[in-house]
């Protein structure tokens, strides 16, 4: 990438922000899901694919709701190297099984290029994690294949960052890209990280591209997560992915930012109220 490139995008808008350089609105397709239009896209599930019985769970639950795509994790990245890491492909067979089941897609986290062939054979969109998004050969490696990409942004990344990132991907041939804010880290400690609310409109204007917020890593609270999502919506997020759980007490990652599958179709309807 030439110096020119680094200083102001060939495919996106500067990030001047001015209404002059808005970027022509996008829309992107997984399966009969569509990010970009009013409605914003629920995304939902647990944190991490702990079993087969798990995930079916969970899916069975959330096939009733108005929930349109699944998340779970099968390889984890966690700061702690005693934490729970996933169950890799295993995981990918059981989540792929359970949408499979419940005609949902389904959204999972891919971390070396070296999975990345086999788990895009299955999932429906892939997703590059904030720790990711400086993983260039990564991005240049997503770039090449024609599957939808969720890009969360790094939790000390800046705008410019987060969209050049983008940029990756797009300049090697896949432009169907959904942006995730999912929180960036602050001097701040009552909250997991802060979320840049500010972040979703202006990277709807920069790039044109749909922008999800993840209101559970941002919070890292559960009680959080509803006030937060409301907020996400009201500012034009194009959807947001929400961490559940059918027990979190006992969730092997993230029990404490996880919404219990009980509590979570009245939170659906106190967020979505305004649409039809």
């Amino acid at each position: 990438m030439n110096k020119k490139t680094v200083e102001q995008s060939k495919i996106f808008t500067s990030s001047t922000c001015t209404r002059e350089q808005t970027a022509v609105k996008r829309t992107i397709k997984v399966g009969n899901v569509i990010f970009g239009r009013k409605r914003p896209v629920l995304i939902a599930g647990p944190c991490a694919v702990e079993s087969a019985e798990q995930i079916d769970i969970i899916a069975a639950a959330l096939s009733k709701m108005p929930v349109d795509m699944l998340r779970g994790g099968i390889f984890k990245p966690r700061t702690s190297p005693y934490d729970f890491q996933g169950l890799g492909f295993e995981g990918l067979a059981y989540i792929h099984a359970a949408a499979k089941k419940y005609q949902i897609p389904f959204v999972t986290e891919v971390m070396e290029v070296a999975h990345l062939e086999k788990v895009a054979q299955y999932c429906d969109m892939i997703q590059i994690g904030s720790r990711n998004m400086y993983n260039y050969p990564l991005l240049k490696a997503v770039g090449k294949l024609q599957k939808p990409v969720l890009l969360k942004r790094a939790f000390s990344a800046t705008i410019k960052e987060w969209t050049l990132a983008a940029e990756y991907i797009m300049t090697n041939g896949n432009d169907q890209i959904v942006l995730c804010e999912r929180g960036i880290r602050s001097f701040d400690t009552c909250t997991r990280n802060t979320l840049d609310i500010t972040a979703v409109p202006i990277m709807q204007m920069n790039t044109g591209l749909p922008v999800v917020v993840d209101p559970s890593h941002a919070t890292g609270l559960s009680h959080l997560i509803e006030p937060v999502s409301r907020a996400a919506v009201a500012v034009g997020a194009d959807g947001l992915m929400i961490e559940v759980h059918h027990d979190p007490t006992n969730a092997l990652s993230d029990g404490e930012q996880s919404v219990k599958l009980s509590d979570f179709s009245r939170m659906i309807d106190n967020i979505y109220r305004c649409f039809p």
